[in-house]
């Protein structure tokens, strides 16, 4: 019972923080551990950079409202 309730607090509190648009960092280097072992992983600057032009738009790319 304690378990599931641990768990769904965790799977509650990644919902919170994609809501609000921030990376999961942790999450991104245990999938590329798992699934890319070997390869480049980016940095946590260059994974934020890389997630903030993914939700908000990069240079070219216009997006937002205004």
């Amino acid at each position: 019972m304690i378990e599931e309730i641990i768990k769904a607090g965790r799977y509650l509190g990644q919902s919170m923080r994609l809501m609000c648009g921030l990376p999961e960092y942790d999450t991104y280097v245990a999938h590329r551990e798992v699934t890319h072992p070997g390869e480049p992983m980016m940095t946590y600057e260059e994974f934020f950079r890389e997630r903030q032009e993914a939700r908000y738009g990069g240079a070219g790319k216009r997006g937002g409202c205004c």
